[in-house]
């Protein structure tokens, strides 16, 4: 199953082009025998049928910017579905949009702000990631605070079976159902998250919502972590605030981020800072958005008020998501300089619930701190209990070191309540995790969808079950 024996002209076995899709976010490096770029459904659906006759691995990727390997694979073909890109037409009735699954993120976002509705997914690299890559790993971001992850607003898919055969797949209108068990009670379900090893996405519909008429962006920076931890949890208990994004930052992520604003001189005794999104009650759109609010509330846990930044116009706000995004794409430079040296960029993305994220970091510092290694620079989505803990390994001794200390942190993360996967999916570097928060009964049931719908094991290999 390693090669791949039929010839078709949509697939390329040309070495330049099986290196160009051979990286993702991942720090990985895999180059698969062949790489195939359809420009149709139909083309998909028949690549898919020559690679169940010839039993061929086939892994569907977008546009590459996975953090777990999900993208790349080492053998067989991988199936890129960047060119099924076509953004349909908005419907403004129904506040639907059907997408392929090649679309950029932001693209979709557009399409819809320019009539007056939003698209809530919003991963941090929606300018370098597809719709089909969101619903792959069920991704979320920093508005996910207030709409949720990908998944939720995902109306219809059209999925791909390895075969070729076609699913047209609807969530039910339905506000009350007991027929049969509730795991199937919605089938798309089954492939939101799935990462490609059930089938292969090639379109979707997505609900849109009501654009925000005013939007309020302020960064708090802090003296103490402690009280800028303590700040995101009293805004998520608050009834007069109504944040759709609670952001954090360590000292770490924050000299990056000011650095990358050019403002290195801002807040220069600050540790962390809480980056915030405002548009006011869902409920209540067009009242004044509660600035003095904001204001009082972290003075109350002794932000550094004089260094407060609000951003009250697109333009700054568009500024202030771009400080953010320069926190990962800075520690994927770092890690791909060590990739000849054996290290890589290690990214974790657990969560526990929110309130005891202050715990949580303490514990993973601490591991840290035991085992020698440089701590982690840890920003997100502190509103949701969720962090992301980036090291970078210099060498192959020190990724070693670093992902023991990841798995340890795992170990506590789960006692906690929490999970060890909240936004990237498992790919193939987490798969060794799954099993501490996967029952065996659950991991039974994973497989038995997995055999159903991919009988011979094809779509995905090394993909969330390992």
């Amino acid at each position: 199953m390693s090669g791949v024996p039929f010839q078709l002209p949509t697939i390329s076995t040309d070495a330049d082009v099986r290196r160009a899709f051979a990286r993702d976010a991942s720090g990985l490096e895999m180059t698969a025998d062949a790489i195939a770029r359809p420009t149709t459904i139909d083309e998909v659906a028949e690549l898919l049928r020559e690679a169940t006759a010839n039993r061929t691995h086939v892994t569907p990727a977008g546009a590459q910017s996975s953090t777990t390997g999900a993208s790349i694979v080492d053998h067989g073909l991988l199936l890129s579905l960047r060119n099924l890109s076509r953004i349909h037409e908005v419907n403004t009735d129904t506040r639907t949009i059907r997408v392929g699954a090649g679309a950029i993120v932001a693209d979709v976002r557009r399409a819809a702000e320019a009539v007056g509705l939003l698209f809530t997914p919003d991963p941090t690299s929606e300018e370098e990631s597809t719709v089909g890559g969101a619903i792959a790993c069920n991704a979320s971001g920093a508005r996910s605070l207030r709409y949720g992850a990908t998944g939720p607003h995902v109306r219809a898919l059209t999925v791909l079976l390895a075969n070729g055969d076609t699913l047209a797949l609807r969530r039910p209108a339905l506000e009350k159902n007991t027929v049969g068990y509730p795991v199937a009670h919605d089938p798309v379900e089954w492939f939101v998250g799935s990462e490609g090893t059930l089938g292969v996405v090639v379109e979707a519909e997505f609900a849109l919502y009501t654009l925000p008429s005013q939007l309020l962006g302020l960064i708090v920076p802090f003296a103490h972590e402690a009280d800028a931890l303590a700040f995101v949890v009293a805004a998520r208990r608050s009834t007069v605030v109504h944040p759709r994004c609670l952001e954090f930052f360590d000292q770490g992520a924050m000299d990056i981020a000011r650095k990358a604003e050019g403002s290195s001189s801002w807040a220069t005794g600050a540790t962390a800072m809480v980056y915030v999104e405002e548009t006011g009650a869902v409920e209540a759109h067009d009242a004044e958005l509660p600035l003095d609010e904001w204001l009082a509330l972290a003075e109350a846990h002794h932000a550094m008020a004089e260094d407060i930044r609000v951003y009250d116009s697109p333009a700054s706000q568009h500024e202030a998501r771009r400080m953010r995004h320069a926190v990962p794409a800075t520690m994927n430079e770092r890690g791909a300089a060590r990739r000849s040296f054996g290290g890589r960029k290690v990214s974790t993305d657990w969560a526990v619930p929110y309130p005891r994220l202050a715990a949580a970091l303490q514990v993973a510092r601490r591991l840290a701190d035991d085992a020698g290694i440089p701590r982690g620079i840890a920003y997100g989505h502190a509103g949701n209990g969720h962090p992301h803990q980036n090291f970078i390994a210099q060498d192959a001794d020190q990724l070693r070191q670093i992902e023991q200390v990841v798995y340890a942190t795992l170990r506590e993360v789960i006692a906690m309540g929490g999970t060890v996967a909240a936004e990237h999916g498992i790919g193939k570097l987490k798969s060794r995790w799954l099993p501490l928060q996967a029952s065996d009964a659950q991991q039974r049931v994973m497989r038995a969808l997995k055999r159903e719908f991919d009988p011979y094991g094809l779509l995905a290999p090394g993909n969330v079950l390992g």
